[in-house]
């Protein structure tokens, strides 16, 4: 139980969902770890209490991924209270329910902006203003979380799509760029999983059916569980991945 002892994890989009799921395997498994939230501080608390009681260290950040300059406050205060940051995972994001579906030729500006900020925008911002300080690690990994959206590219998915879509062609360069440091970057690209957003999605595409009225369509007969797509992610970050950069790993039965 103990694959990460001594590193230490910046997980963005971490109170809930797939994040919180990340954090909590993170931490069963040795690691301290930098909670990020955008609003909900009771659910980062529960968190941080989850987190904590693993033994390690661990701490919450309040931050909009989209802002630039809260994103550097929250790097340069995880580094204080931390020291080194050697995995960072790029998980905060908007889903196509923020901006109502538009097609990609009735999509404004604004509803461009809005999910491009947060999706594209904010792993540039930590990317930028924390893969210097990861160099510094012997070993350091970057998970860029996007989605089978940016493959599958279905109507009304466009705008999200397209900024998943970006985001992996930022993974795959970064990852031939920082090789020689000794950082692993690589994609996971969930289907549907049993998150708040996966819930809004069926809603929205399926007439009001329920998540759980999707189990028996779905390969294997169940959802996808944030749990599954953390055990992927402590696997790239772990030494059992520690020959693998430069990939997407797509999770969604097929």
């Amino acid at each position: 139980m103990n694959k990460l002892k001594g590193r230490t994890a910046l997980i963005t989009g971490a109170s809930r969902g797939i994040g919180r799921a990340i954090a909590e395997r993170f931490a069963a498994e040795g690691a301290n770890v930098a909670i990020n939230y955008t609003n909900n501080r009771e659910a980062a608390q529960e968190v941080l209490e989850a987190v904590s009681a693993h033994g390690g260290k661990a701490a919450i950040y309040q931050a909009d991924v989209a802002d630039e300059s809260a994103t550097d406050a929250m790097i340069e205060a995880a580094i204080a209270t931390f020291g080194q940051i050697d995995i960072l995972v790029n998980n905060a994001g908007l889903g196509s329910a923020a901006i109502n579906r538009p097609a990609i030729a009735d999509a404004t500006n604004e509803q461009w902006s809005t999910l491009l900020n947060v999706n594209l925008w904010g792993p540039i911002y930590l990317c930028r203003k924390l893969v210097p300080h990861m160099r510094r690690a012997p070993r350091s990994d970057v998970l860029m979380l996007s989605s089978i959206a940016a493959q599958s590219l279905n109507p009304g998915f466009g705008v999200y799509a397209v900024s998943k879509a970006a985001l992996e062609a930022m993974a795959h360069t970064l990852a031939r760029e920082e090789k020689a440091s000794g950082m692993r970057v690589n994609i996971i690209a969930p289907g549907l999983v049993d998150t708040d957003m996966g819930r809004r999605i069926v809603a929205a595409t399926s007439g009001g059916a329920s998540i759980t009225d999707m189990q028996a369509n779905l390969p294997f007969g169940f959802v996808c569980t944030p749990d599954d797509i953390a055990a992927t992610a402590l696997h790239l970050c772990s030494e059992d991945g520690r020959y693998i950069t430069n990939r997407r790993i797509t999770i969604s039965g097929d």
